[in-house]
């Protein structure tokens, strides 16, 4: 199948524009806005589009005009909706550009790089490309049944990638997209994670932000390759079965100059007042939400992505700075609402209609949220008043989490809280639980140094946490390196330190992964109860004296899973667990499995539930706990 633009007839476009775009409901202002080759009067040339109410003249200066202003002038829209537009002969895909404009105030003059632009030039060129997406997907099967792969009772179970530092060429180089694409699906199918996660490909002049500093939101980054590239890295991944998530950046946008800030002489896309509009965190600008064509040009990118480039998901980022407006802001220095609250109204408004419309509009996608507060009704439904969101990152669980695990395992019993809070709150919201990449930059360590003790024991803690994940509910996301235990914190200007699965710890650690993984995806107690109480029930909360835990994950028809950690050193013997069910138990799972380079203790294989009440249940279980480690329990299957 071919994916290519509408072409239609310009005056319906414009009413469209002056009509949709200025009501914030525009979904497809792409189609219109950028530059689109062969839409002159004979199929040559290239009809350019931009929106500068502001502006008293715009041209578009290129290589074909030696960069001179008013050479191609825009036309002005007659209706007044403040987009100037024009077919500019000869002029095809690959040839650079950028929007001359002339504000009306106080002489001001700029040279813009294109907001809607679909490819721009890799920094330190800063001019838009003209380029036609016109692509020939090969994923007709994914698309046709993917609304089967973000549903709550689906096994969900993501690894995070930053391209340009997971794997790199000879020389430290950049790899392409399809350079990336064999090597990628290779690890991932191996390992069986269900989901890739990008951090933001959208083009970014600063490499340093990974991306989440963006001026081209409709182009993927040029680093890589083209458009039709990253097109290549996504079709390939569905081929393969591999679901793919952008994280998207409608939060902040930088204040490069060639970028989207002070756009026609006027504070266009971000609030004019630095209290609303500019983020004291990051020092960049903040999107003017109450703004009825930032609206149509935010929530039409979320749309682009997921339909032109075939995205399955985006995760949103920052969502919380959006939320309060007093977002890390002393007193004095915001500006409350209308009834004098922190609540930013027009961005919660923006939201919502966002997740309305694109769930409306695309079937089978998600929305998640970065929200790192305690705003209720994040994932609710907009009819409920809640956000309208599909997901969102449980921020108190990863920290929480790695709080405990850095505690050495003699002094865990003192913080045992921090793991058993948590089933108070779990299904509040539609939860994924993050181990992301912001956990180990920025002096934090890797996973592997925020464990204690020797190699084996850093080891052991490891399997343990991504084990204690993926039996927690909630789905699973998991930054790259932390699956084979990388040591150093994570540097995006280098690779992967893939050497280390040559040391049999480390390749240890990877097996624990896969199998965990395997094990997710084929056990439906696993994954039916990640976002439903059901799902869920306590069999050892209490035992702080010992560091251990139990929980039970449930399923609607198939058998329960018990999953049983000791957070500490000590192996504990004759272990008394109570169980629901009778006769044999599988161990499924054990993380101290000689296979995966533990101590090889274990229960040998299968343990019998006597009927032997103990702790509400009818039967109970004496078990052999490893020590810092993970056994999965399962009833056994008749032969």
């Amino acid at each position: 199948m071919t994916r290519g633009y509408t072409k239609g007839d310009d005056h319906i476009h414009r009413q469209q524009i002056g009509s949709e775009f200025g009501q914030g409901k525009d979904l497809r202002l792409f189609e219109f806005f950028g530059a689109h080759p062969g839409q002159g009067p004979d199929g040559e040339g290239t009809r350019f589009a931009v929106w500068a109410p502001n502006a008293s003249g715009v041209s578009v200066i290129g290589d074909f005009n030696e960069w001179q202003a008013g050479v191609h002038r825009l036309d002005p829209d007659p209706n007044g909706s403040g987009v100037w537009q024009s077919v500019i002969p000869g002029v095809g895909p690959g040839e650079r550009y950028r929007f001359d404009i002339e504000s009306r105030w106080n002489g001001y003059r700029v040279q813009k790089a294109d907001p809607v632009g679909f490819f721009h030039e890799s920094a330190p060129g800063t001019a838009s490309i003209v380029w036609d997406l016109a692509y020939a997907w090969g994923d007709g099967d994914w698309m046709q049944r993917r609304h089967r792969t973000g549903q709550f009772d689906a096994p969900m179970s993501i690894y995070e990638v930053h391209l340009g530092s997971w794997r790199r060429g000879d020389g430290n180089r950049l790899l392409s997209y399809r350079e990336l694409a064999p090597w990628l699906i290779q690890h991932v199918t191996r390992l069986g994670f269900t989901h890739v996660e990008l951090l933001p490909v959208m083009e970014h002049p600063f490499y340093g932000s990974w991306g989440y500093q963006v001026t081209g939101y409709f182009a993927p980054t040029s680093r890589y390759g083209t458009p039709q590239d990253f097109m290549f890295l996504i079709d390939q991944l569905h081929q393969a079965g591999i679901g793919v998530i952008l994280d998207w950046v409608p939060s902040h946008f930088p204040t490069d100059a060639n970028g989207l800030g002070f756009f026609d002489g006027t504070h266009l896309y971000e609030h004019a007042d630095p209290r609303k509009g500019v983020h004291p965190d990051w020092n960049t600008f903040i999107f003017n939400y109450g703004r009825h064509e930032v609206q149509s040009f935010l929530t039409s990118n979320a749309y682009f992505w997921l339909t032109q480039y075939h995205a399955d998901a985006l995760r949103v980022d920052a969502v919380a700075s959006m939320l309060y407006l007093d977002y890390s802001r002393q007193p004095g220095q915001w500006i409350a609402n209308h009834q004098g609250g922190r609540e930013n109204l027009e961005a919660i408004h923006w939201l919502q209609d966002l997740n309305r419309s694109i769930y409306g509009a695309v079937e089978g996608i998600a929305m998640m949220a970065e929200e790192s507060t305690a705003w209720p009704g994040v994932t609710r439904s907009v009819d409920a008043n809640g956000l309208g969101f599909g997901y969102k990152w449980d921020m108190g669980w990863m920290h929480d989490t790695l709080h405990y695990v850095g505690k050495d395992p003699v002094f865990r019993r003192y913080h045992h809280r921090d793991l058993t809070f948590r089933p108070a709150y779990a299904f509040s919201e539609n939860f994924v639980l993050p181990l992301s990449h912001d956990e180990v930059v920025h002096g934090k360590g890797s996973l592997w140094g925020k464990t204690s003790g020797s190699e084996w024991e850093k080891a052991a803690t490891l399997r343990l946490l991504l084990g204690y994940q993926m039996a927690t509910p909630g789905k699973k996301l998991l930054f790259m390196g932390q699956e084979f235990g990388q040591e150093r914190e994570w540097n995006h200007d280098q690779s992967l330190d893939w050497h280390l699965l040559n040391q049999p710890l480390h390749q240890g650690i990877m097996d624990w992964v896969r199998d965990c993984n395997h094990l997710y995806r084929e056990t439906p107690a696993l994954f039916e109860g990640d976002c439903r109480p059901e799902g869920f029930r306590w069999v050892k909360h209490e035992d702080e004296l010992w560091s251990v835990l139990a929980f039970l994950r449930l399923s609607r028809t198939g058998s329960p899973v018990l999953a049983v950690f000791n957070w500490t050193s000590i192996p504990r013997l004759g272990y008394q667990m109570g169980v629901p069910e009778g006769g044999p138990w599988d161990e499924r799972l054990n993380s101290d499995a000689a296979v995966y380079q533990g101590g090889g203790m274990g229960n040998l294989g299968t343990v019998m539930a006597l009927r032997e009440p103990y702790q509400g249940f009818p039967y109970s279980l004496t078990l052999t706990l490893p020590p810092l480690s993970m056994i999965v329990l399962q009833p056994a299957i008749e032969a």
